[in-house]
């Protein structure tokens, strides 16, 4: 079986490209009406960032990534997303955002874990 260390970084990677493309859409969904949707540069980055974690998905199983322990760990666009939330739409922060990301956490110990990554 092939290492899941660097499949497991590239779905990493992705998860944060992923977050990143959220806020650039939210950023984007603010100005829909206001400026014309092909200069609505939020959203178009929104969406190459996007295309940014298709490319780190193939690349991962590419690489011989198993979906059951890889995958998994693009649930960090949830951390990724509060902590964007957080410091740079200074949303308030929530000790139940702190035990959300750590049940993430603690998940993903138990998947890589079970795999001896």
């Amino acid at each position: 079986m092939s290492s899941q260390k660097i499949p497991i970084l590239y779905n990493i990677i992705a998860a944060l490209l992923g977050a990143f493309g959220q806020y650039a859409y939210k950023k984007g969904a603010q100005k829909i009406g206001i400026e014309p949707l092909l200069s609505n540069y939020n959203l178009l980055l929104g969406i190459l960032l996007f295309c940014g974690v298709m490319v780190f998905f193939v690349l991962g199983y590419k690489m011989g990534g198993k979906i059951s322990v890889v995958y998994p760990f693009y649930a960090t666009t949830f951390i990724w997303g509060t902590l964007i939330g957080i410091y740079l739409e200074k949303e308030p922060f929530q000790w139940s955002l702190l035990g959300g990301a750590g049940l993430i956490l603690l998940g993903l110990f138990v998947i890589a874990q079970g795999q001896k990554v």
